[in-house]
């Protein structure tokens, strides 16, 4: 890919924004996993997603397929507020069922993993992921569960001493 001077490649981008989130993460937690429930908790989804998958690139060991898992949930997210932004839009109308899917996805990644990994509640989050996937799939795919008001949240303990952390080495490792 080729980049204009004035644009730096993603990984740089991410990065920066990583660190303009001024995200106070516990000694040794990748500041990338932080950022991504500071971001989604905002209702920054495709923030979140960015983040993690920044995080998920540089990945080559097990905990691969926990950063997907949370980055498919964002991207159900994603999908889920682009519908409720623009609901008669030709293409964000039809983001119900992608999102879904991704819940589906999400799940199925999340629960291969302890139900206690990295902070997260892993078995919660699986199964909130089969409640959004049942909301949505029982409406027939047109009712939208996401709404500003009621923005979710996701049972993480980000307190310092957890060492069930990714390790920051830097931010190009997320080797244990």
């Amino acid at each position: 890919m080729n980049h204009s001077p004035s644009t730096p490649p993603k990984h740089e981008r991410v990065t920066a924004f990583v660190e303009s989130l001024s995200i106070d993460s516990p000694p040794g937690v990748d500041p990338r996993y932080a950022g991504f429930f500071a971001c989604f908790h905002a209702g920054d989804y495709y923030e979140a997603h960015d983040v993690l998958e920044n995080l998920w690139l540089s990945c080559d060991d097990a905990n691969r397929g926990f950063y997907q898992g949370l980055i498919q949930l964002a991207g159900a997210f994603v999908h889920l507020r682009k519908h409720h932004q623009f609901p008669a839009h030709p293409k964000h109308h039809f983001r119900l069922r992608p999102a879904a899917r991704l819940f589906l996805m999400a799940r199925a990644r999340l629960q291969s993993f302890p139900a206690r990994h990295f902070g997260l509640e892993t078995a919660e989050v699986a199964a909130r992921c089969l409640a959004w996937h049942e909301a949505i799939a029982a409406s027939d795919f047109t009712v939208n569960p996401w709404s500003p008001g009621r923005l979710p949240r996701l049972p993480v303990d980000l307190a310092p001493g957890n060492s069930d952390f990714p390790i920051a080495r830097n931010l190009t490792s997320c080797t244990l």
